[in-house]
């Protein structure tokens, strides 16, 4: 008898979600922030230094009062929602997305603001000490010019200065204001001399004063002046920040990125969810349900975390969903296995549910680690990739497990599904008669003509040769490192038109910039991208963008690293991928066997090894997001090479005891091949989502996207032919030594968790 209050139930269930996200969604796309690389704006990472020579040591509390003194300058500046970081023991980081006038904002929190009054000869007589805190403000003289008023703290003080300079005479009686005067570089005699001089005015001191105010009156702009005003407002810095690292992008580039990344990312989700349904028949279409109910609820706890969006956040969000819906396959082909043996919907939805959850949950942590490890170890766009990855991660977990049990649970419980096993993908042909007792084990596959271990010493030795040869490559050419990883300036112009190398090339030139390293690139070549050795000043970037800007209508993206900081990029990129190598080895060791563990280690740095291949044959360049890319592909390896293992250890545990090399075989063979068929639907899944975004998506992510594609081609490999096929070569010098293996169930049968 069918039940309708359990369908009444699943489509109530999704009204009220439907229309909850149909409610919320625009607002929380709406309130997401974006990074700067999504909106424009720019990064800045200083040294912190003593601002005088021998100077008090840069400790945390001198750290906090500097960021704490960048947090007011920002604030003057009207950016929304700065985000400021302390970075290690005398770093700091800015990132100030959405700024309109880059070049304001960076001169701002670069200057110390150091007010110095002296006389002729350079003595200061006060300094910035001696103003009353956020004192400072614009004005006009009595010629109605711009000026600055400040407050003293101390109108005595302000006297007896005013005397002194009084009694040195003509033309000797001038108070010399200056902001950020460096001893042993600056003097007023050498700057008097100058029509544009460094400091910023020199009254002549006529009588004496007693008032607690002052104002600066020079030849200032507006502008000059209420910065300079601001500037003295938020206080002076107490240390010398150096920049180090530094990235630029213009408005225009970010919209554009953001808008061909979305384009890309829907066009991979609809493949994604025609594919689901046109396979898994209903379950297909719960799973489209979960995946929506899975976009909305990541981008809703991003909110409430109040996470900045990067491009390749947005990406990982999108191959979030590739990665998502291997859990739901994972889950019903599990489903369909049991519905062959013979099980009713109902005790094959139960089963199958069950059995799968181990699998889910190993193949989730151990993407979840290497995500993590991307996390402590990324910097910026990349820290907000694996954020994003771990939410997705986390989120696909609850609505796989539990959301899409709970609507495929109401919809079998029904009782409508009792006769109709086609609605799960399963011919009534294949399906054998309960009381024959086939165990899922039993069953035959698509796959059983092949022996996928037979030739497992043709294999390693096609490995083997291919990666002595890339050695050798890799040898010969290196990897083209972008300036992430070395120094240098790289400088990413758009244009409205296509762009010759030539062209570029002269436009550079105009700014003072002489490159050959130049790559045109863009479906109609309207990007342009140099490099330079050398790391460009501020005041160089600047004019750069200004000139770029009145020649191709938008400002480039520019990108400056120190020598010092790209070494250290270098060394975090390798320490992480240790870690994580090392993380995902104790987690399989204690979860499964050493020998497994070992497999799939060797197995996911061979692909690691071979997306690092490509890239030096191919001469495309390595950034930060490539080393994200790679992490990924170990994460994702792992996985597909984990959902074996379970199968292994399960078959292995049905077998009891094993006292021949020919029953290992069988049950490696035997896994492989019930596998198979849900390793070849999740890469079609994540192959739709990532060729989504390297087809439509956005060029700054272009590379990001190749070595994920490379990296998922090379991890089925592994995945298939190495993985299990190394396992079996170790456990057939276990059984030899031993002469027959005992399953860990036939030794302890209290145990719930079967080993090997």
């Amino acid at each position: 008898m069918v039940k309708r209050s359990r369908i009444l139930s699943f489509f109530i269930i999704i009204i009220l979600f439907g229309s909850l996200m149909g409610v919320t969604t625009k607002d929380i796309l709406g309130n997401t922030k974006l990074g700067l690389d999504l909106q424009g704006g720019f990064e800045v990472l200083y040294d912190v230094e003593p601002a005088k020579e021998g100077g008090p040591k840069i400790d945390q509390a001198a750290l906090t009062a500097t960021a704490q003194s960048l947090d007011r300058r920002i604030n003057v500046l009207g950016v929304s929602e700065p985000n400021i970081q302390i970075e290690g023991d005398n770093r700091i980081r800015v990132q100030l997305a959405g700024i309109t006038d880059q070049d304001q904002a960076r001169e701002m929190l670069s200057t110390e603001a150091n007010l110095s009054f002296r006389d002729v000869n350079d003595k200061v007589l006060m300094d910035g000490t001696d103003l009353v805190e956020g004192g400072a403000s614009q004005t006009f003289d009595e010629n109605g010019q711009p000026s600055v008023s400040i407050k003293l703290n101390d109108a005595t003080k302000f006297r007896e200065v005013s005397q002194q300079i009084l009694n040195m005479g003509e033309p000797n009686n001038l108070l010399v204001i200056w902001l950020d005067f460096e001893e042993g570089v600056d003097s007023f005699k050498a700057e008097m001399a100058k029509e544009d001089p460094k400091y910023l005015s020199a009254p002549r001191v006529s009588q004496v004063f007693n008032q607690d105010s002052v104002s600066i009156v020079g030849s200032f702009t507006l502008e000059e002046a209420k910065t300079l005003s601001d500037l003295l407002s938020a206080g002076s810095l107490p240390v010398q920040l150096n920049e180090v690292y530094s990235t630029s992008v213009g408005a225009q580039f970010g919209e554009t990125a953001l808008e061909k990344t979305i384009i890309g990312g829907v066009i991979g989700v609809i493949a994604i969810f025609l594919f689901m349904i046109g396979y898994y028949r209903l379950p297909g279409i719960i799973a489209v349900i979960t995946l929506t109910i899975y976009l909305f609820l990541t981008l809703l706890v991003f909110n409430l975390m109040n996470a900045v969006l990067t491009l390749p956040g947005v990406a990982a969000l999108i191959l979030g969903v590739g990665m998502a819906v291997d859990a739901n396959i994972i889950t019903y082909e599990r489903i369909k296995d049991e519905i062959r043996v013979g099980r009713s919907i109902k005790a094959a939805f139960k089963a199958g549910s069950k059995n799968s959850l181990s699998t889910i949950f190993d193949a989730n942590i151990t993407t979840l680690l290497a995500a993590g490890v991307l996390f402590i170890y990324g910097t910026s766009s990349v820290k907000g990739f694996a954020t994003t990855l771990i939410l997705s991660i986390l989120m696909s977990f609850i609505t796989a497990v539990y959301g899409t049990r709970l609507l495929l649970g109401l919809c079998v419980n029904s009782n409508a599904l009792n006769k109709l096993p086609g609605w799960f993908g399963v011919k009534k042909s294949v399906i054998h008669n309960i009381a024959e007792n086939v165990e899922t084990v039993d069953l035959t596959t698509r796959f059983d003509r092949f022996d996928f271990v037979k030739h497992r010493k043709k294999y390693f030795a096609i490995s083997g040769a291919l990666i002595i040869a890339g050695t050798i490559v890799l040898s010969v050419f290196g990897l083209n490192l972008s300036i992430d990883f070395s120094e240098g300036t790289r400088i990413e112009q758009l244009s409205d038109q296509s762009i010759s190398t030539n062209e570029f090339k002269k436009s550079l030139a105009t700014a003072g910039i002489e490159t050959d390293d130049i790559v045109i690139s863009g479906n109609n070549n309207e990007i342009g991208v140099a490099r330079v050795k050398d790391v460009l000043s501020k005041e160089e970037i600047s004019a750069l963008q200004m000139q770029m800007e009145e020649e191709y209508g938008a400002k480039p993206n520019v990108s400056t690293v120190s020598p010092t900081v790209g070494k250290e990029i270098a060394k975090n990129a390798l320490k992480a991928l240790a870690i994580a190598s090392v993380g995902i080895v104790l987690y399989v060791t204690i979860r499964f066997e050493w020998r497994m563990a070992m497999a799939a280690i060797l197995a996911l740095l061979h692909d690691a090894f071979f997306i690092i291949v490509f890239f030096s044959i191919t001469r495309l360049e390595a950034d930060l997001t490539f080393i994200a890319a790679v992490l990924t592909i170990i994460g994702y390896s792992i996985n597909d090479t984990i959902v074996t293992f379970d199968r292994m250890r399960e078959n292995m545990v049905k077998k009891k005891k094993i006292k021949t090399f020919e029953e290992l075989a069988q049950i490696a063979n035997q896994s492989l091949r019930q596998t198979l068929g849900r390793s070849l639907n999740t890469i079609i899944t994540v192959l739709l989502a990532v060729l989504g975004l390297l087809i439509f998506g956005s060029e700054s992510i272009r590379n990001f996207n190749i070595a994920l594609l490379v990296g998922l081609i090379a991890g089925t490999y592994s995945s298939i032919f190495l993985a299990a096929q190394m396992w079996l070569t170790w456990k057939g010098q276990e059984l030899k030594k031993k002469g027959v293996l005992i399953t860990y169930k036939e030794k302890k049968k209290s145990s719930d968790e079967p080993q090997v």
